[in-house]
């Protein structure tokens, strides 16, 4: 029997401005298909890995506009039009990363579309009044969203049938494809540098830390706030849109650091007391980059940190906390917990923890899922996992 020829595969990505945790996932599939072409509503050039940069490269109409990396995000309801005007050539299985748009695609006639969904848009389902319940949409700008949420929720809704199968980043996004949707989906958790991020012997320092980017739903305002009531330096690496208001309320106990190479992360992940992760977060990979580090984890317990961090109630061996009210008071009430149980989180069952979602354990779940998918014998296309 002669040897079944290599799938043809394109690729979607929503936007290629950054190498975070989405295009850590990207990067697996670019591996195993380099020649695979990549649609993509913008790309900045050198901001993602040689694994993703060197392909063929298709970018929307919004890529031409000047400087656009700086504002994209303000684009949105030009996106689905951006994707709309896509028309894929002949291939055998597309598989899109989405968190926006990119799951929109449709591909051709009887091509399975896969969709690796890290959420259903935020902004328009679950997290609304964390966008846009601020200053900054009040009056004018209110009545102007309120429609734009509906009809993008609409047409998120109604773009899901072009997916054909959809994979969840976790059970707290495979419950949300399930009610945005109406879809059922696998679970394949995204994969953790368990090898680069890894423990080492010395002592700990008197901070905490904050890893993040400065979107108001990542609450790292709760982190500043319960540090200043408890006493405790807090440390904090990340930039973004909310930057302006966290500095003004930050106190002499706070220590800015802008974004940091990966190197400096993890050099603080390995000697800080502890990792704090306020926000909710759809899986959320800094908490168990932090646990690699043999790092316990105190974080809201609700969304993906439920899912990665182990808390003492679960009968386990602890690698962390959760606080269950998203205040600063709850925040402040955790970190006096961790500092009386201090000595029961074990830097071996953080480490053991982490190994579970390592990079090799997402290569060979996603691409045996994938080639089960483009076998011959797959009943139905149309068929959800």
């Amino acid at each position: 029997m002669a040897a079944r020829s290599e799938p043809r595969v394109i690729l979607i990505h929503d936007w290629l401005t950054g190498m975070r945790g989405g295009e850590k996932c990207l990067e697996v599939l670019c591996q195993r298909w380099p020649e695979a072409p990549l649609y993509t509503l913008l790309h900045h050039p050198g901001s993602v890995s040689p694994a993703i940069e060197q392909r063929p490269l298709h970018t929307s109409w919004l890529n031409q506009l000047p400087a656009v990396h700086r504002y994209y995000r303000y684009l949105l309801p030009a996106m689905p039009v951006a994707t709309a005007m896509w028309h894929l050539p002949p291939c055998d299985l597309v598989v899109s990363f989405s968190h926006c748009v990119a799951k929109s695609v449709r591909p051709p006639r009887g091509v399975p579309h896969v969709c690796y969904c890290f959420t259903p848009m935020r902004y328009a389902w679950h997290m609304q009044e964390s966008y846009f319940d601020n200053e900054h949409y009040r009056g004018p700008k209110a009545w102007l969203v309120r429609p734009l949420l509906r009809g993008l929720r609409a047409w998120d809704r109604a773009t899901a049938h072009a997916v054909t199968h959809f994979i969840a980043i976790s059970r707290t996004v495979q419950q949300r494809i399930r009610d945005c949707y109406d879809r059922d989906s696998v679970v394949i958790y995204p994969p953790v540098d368990t090898d680069f991020y890894h423990p080492v012997q010395r002592a700990r320092e008197e901070y905490f830390l904050v890893v993040s980017a400065f979107a108001p739903y990542k609450r790292v305002d709760l982190a500043i706030e319960a540090c200043r009531q408890f006493g405790k330096k807090l440390v904090i690496i990340g930039t973004g849109q909310d930057e302006a208001r966290l500095r003004r309320m930050a106190g002499p106990h706070v220590t800015f650091l802008g974004w940091q190479p990966d190197e400096v992360i993890r050099g603080h992940l390995q000697r800080c007391q502890a990792l704090l992760f306020p926000g909710e977060e759809d899986f959320g990979i800094v908490p168990v980059e932090a646990m690699a580090c043999g790092t316990p984890v105190i974080a809201y317990g609700k969304g993906g940190a439920t899912e990665t961090v182990i808390c003492p109630a679960s009968g386990r061996e602890p690698t962390g906390l959760w606080f269950e009210e998203q205040s600063a008071e709850c925040l402040a009430e955790a970190l006096r917990t961790f500092e009386r149980q201090r000595t029961e989180f074990s830097p071996l069952a953080a480490r053991r923890q982490a190994q579970r979602f390592q990079q090799r354990r997402f290569r060979e779940e996603l691409l045996a899922y994938l080639a089960g998918i483009t076998m011959p014998a797959t009943p139905s296309l149309r068929q959800a996992a």
